[in-house]
């Protein structure tokens, strides 16, 4: 039976606050589980008993496997706003960055997204949402074992790029995007979900795409989920 020790500590994960203090976050079910340990990262606590998990689950139906793992050091999460330090990272890859993507079931889809198009590395501002919150892992659905976060101040990395490196975004005053050139290497910036892309990292995109609905003079939706979007990009840059 787990003690009520363990239960406090494990609830308490549910806030960055206790997540940093501990340096523990959660993973709930076997795929996400599974996928860790795969991968590597270090396991404080399995549970698997469907009552114990009941006690300390953030899920509305528990799953039958329960993890608490110890969270990652700077080679899977950099928080470094050294941005030097990216070079390898962004010079020959696909990257995503995004501007203060606050909801953490988008975080994570993102994250999904990334995995299955092939994109290792994220780069966050620091008011993006935490990437171990429990609803952020839970949405990865096991990708979080396997695509790089980085937090940091996404201005200073871009002010660090060579003028002409591609950095995209979708804008409402972009180019088609299904007519534009893409790049096999680049930066995709995605914004928040509100406001959209912060104004001084508006002016460092050179390269604006729009996704245009369909057709173009019918009345359609304001705009598109930030993941949504994220998908329609990555997969039209990963089809040329």
């Amino acid at each position: 039976m787990i003690s009520k020790n363990k239960i406090k500590l494990i609830r308490s994960l549910e806030t960055k606050k206790g997540r940093e203090k501990a340096r523990l976050f959660v993973a709930e079910g076997p795929k996400v589980v599974h996928d860790l340990l795969h991968e590597g990262f270090v396991a404080e606590e399995i549970l698997e008993d469907i009552e114990d998990i009941k006690k300390v689950s953030f899920l509305q139906h528990p799953q039958p496997v329960l993890g608490v793992f110890q969270m990652p050091t700077e080679d899977k999460v950099n928080s470094n706003d050294s941005s030097n330090t990216y070079n390898e990272q962004i010079d020959n890859q696909l990257v995503l960055a995004l501007d203060g993507v606050q909801d953490p079931g988008n975080l994570g889809t993102i994250i999904r997204i990334a995995d299955w198009f092939g994109i290792e590395n994220i780069f966050c501002s620091h008011e993006t949402a935490d990437c171990w919150n429990p609803k952020v892992v839970q949405a990865t659905m096991g990708s979080i074992a396997r695509v790089k976060l980085h937090y940091l101040d996404l201005n200073k990395l871009i002010e660090h790029l060579p003028t002409s490196y591609p950095v995209y975004a979708t804008l409402l005053d972009g180019n088609n995007i299904y007519g534009q050139p893409l790049t096999q290497h680049g930066m995709i910036v995605m914004g928040n979900e509100g406001k959209g892309i912060s104004p001084l990292l508006r002016m460092k995109i050179n390269r604006k795409l729009l996704i245009p609905n369909y057709p173009p003079e019918r009345e359609t939706a304001e705009s598109l989920n930030v993941a949504i979007a994220t998908s329609i990009v990555c997969a039209e840059f990963r089809r040329r």
